[in-house]
């Protein structure tokens, strides 16, 4: 799996310049027209069009398995404007660090998986959900990112994160087969793009506790067996040395000599990250 992930980002990143380029610019201008449409001057005709629709779907009209992300409406309208600005500049951000190809792989395939599973099990696909899987992949590469909760109160990206995960798993518990599974499976495309690097958006604090409580302790005093002289005298393989290795997986220069890796400077010391995390982790202080 490790494997083939990395061919993955490989291609992606070979290819970052491929697709649809600023696709979160059209996306927001279709929906601002269809809610102005609708809402505004009060002609559902276009939104009719593109919701999605099962029956609708099944007699032909496969076009809305694609347009419904376009339907996406709040009653007010300023709240409206600022959730259009901020998934734009979401989805723009995103685009810069992943590239044009992997950032249309995202959102395509949040589509698709919605689309399988209201084709299957019935129900309207949301574009909450999908909206949801988008700030979560924000999130995730910027947690310390600071947004204003009504306006006025200064909240982290990473806090409004695991709300929404900790939101996600209580669905799962709590409503019956299959419909427990829509909210995990409009947000696969999140932890099938990012894997384990969904754990950025917990503190790096909170990590390194964690990862103390699960550490092995030494038990007892190491056994060092005697050896001859002329086996110690012995020349020993030594591991190969590397000049450059990521503080988030490890990696280095000489296990993945195509890799690219920098060293931030809004981390405090001298830390070095390979190209799938320099834009993509938690800055330590």
């Amino acid at each position: 799996m490790k494997k083939l992930r990395k061919q993955f980002n490989l291609f992606c990143f070979r290819n970052r310049d491929k697709g649809i380029p600023n696709l979160m610019l059209y996306i927001v201008l279709g929906t601002a027209v269809v809610y102005v449409m609708s809402d505004i001057l009060g002609n559902p005709l276009l939104y009719s069009l593109l919701y999605f629709d099962r029956t609708l779907i099944l007699q032909g009209q496969v076009w809305r398995l694609l347009t419904y992300p376009l339907t996406y409406r709040v009653d007010n309208l300023l709240l409206m404007a600022v959730s259009l600005f901020c998934y734009y500049s979401i989805g723009r951000a995103m685009e810069n660090v992943w590239g044009t190809l992997r950032f249309n792989l995202f959102y395509l395939t949040g589509i698709v998986m919605m689309d399988i599973y209201c084709m299957l099990f019935g129900g309207s696909a949301s574009v909450a959900y999908l909206n949801t899987s988008l700030f979560l992949g924000y999130a995730t590469m910027y947690p310390d990112a600071t947004f204003l909760l009504m306006f006025i109160i200064p909240v982290k990206a990473w806090i409004f994160a695991l709300l929404d995960l900790v939101i996600v798993l209580m669905n799962l518990l709590l409503y019956p087969f299959p419909y427990n599974l829509f909210a995990v499976i409009s947000l696969a495309n999140y932890f099938l793009f990012f894997g384990e690097d969904v754990l950025n958006v917990i503190p790096m604090k909170w990590r390194m506790k964690l990862m103390g409580l699960f550490r092995k302790k030494p038990q007892g005093p190491t056994v060092i067996p005697f050896r001859p002289q002329a086996a110690q005298s012995s020349p020993q393989p030594q591991k190969a040395a590397y000049t450059h290795r990521c503080t988030v997986c490890g990696r280095t220069d000489v296990s993945d000599p195509e890799l690219e890796f920098r060293y931030c400077s809004r981390c405090k010391g001298y830390y070095c990250y390979c190209q799938d995390h320099i834009n993509n982790h938690t800055h330590i202080q």
